[in-house]
């Protein structure tokens, strides 16, 4: 999921999201995030889970290195997607599930949460699901986010009074306590993206990796 808060009380989600993905073949370019692959590389291959996983290239890259690896969307078009490559990779230890995160409630803890930009052009409980994301990671687990902190120079200004978050409000949103976390990295990184018509640009990321004593 993608945020951007302007109130639409009628919107549904699930709809929303399944429209967005069937909008095309694929969505996403496959590859994983860069974040994800720099702090989480060196970590010994555990459980993992990444929440909005979307098409599931950061779920791919985890079983591919040896983790039990859930990815969980909304999107049951996302999903199937995800499915049909961690088969055709041969990616056994790849699982996926379609699923609302505002209600989804495992009964599991992993060692590695990830939720790489659940943001959405519609409101809904970001906070909320941000601070259950927390509530997964299993002592001595940990935790990263990764969210548009910008528009590249040639993306249209959001509409509807929206403002990307920064990274203090990522951290608020979060609200770890210093007693039973660690905070690893907070930055604000700025990459470089290319657009529609392959015109450069640069980007903003909010990353936030913690380890949970």
């Amino acid at each position: 999921m993608h945020q951007h808060q302007h109130s639409d009380p009628v919107i549904n989600h699930q709809d929303f999201w399944e429209q967005h993905y069937g909008a095309a073949q694929r969505i996403w370019s496959g590859r994983v995030n860069p974040q994800l692959s720099e702090l989480a590389g060196a970590l010994p291959a555990a459980r993992s889970v990444d929440l909005g996983c979307g098409e599931g290239a950061d779920v791919h890259w985890l079983a591919a290195r040896g983790w039990d690896a859930l990815g969980v969307d909304i999107s049951a078009t996302a999903i199937e997607r995800a499915r049909g490559v961690a088969a055709e990779q041969e990616l056994s230890t790849a699982r996926f599930t379609a699923a609302d995160l505002t209600n989804w409630s495992p009964d599991e803890h992993f060692d590695l949460v990830t939720a790489s930009f659940l943001q959405a052009p519609f409101e809904f409980s970001r906070s909320t699901l941000l601070r259950r994301a927390s509530e997964l990671v299993a002592p001595g687990g940990h935790l990263l986010l990764v969210s548009h902190g910008s528009r590249p120079q040639w993306a249209p200004q959001p509409q509807g009074g929206f403002e990307f978050p920064t990274l203090e409000d990522e951290l608020r949103a979060l609200a770890l306590d210093g007693q039973y976390w660690e905070l690893i990295v907070a930055e604000r990184r700025t990459r470089e993206v290319t657009g529609p018509q392959e015109q450069p640009g640069t980007t903003d990321d909010n990353v936030v990796f913690a380890r949970r004593r």
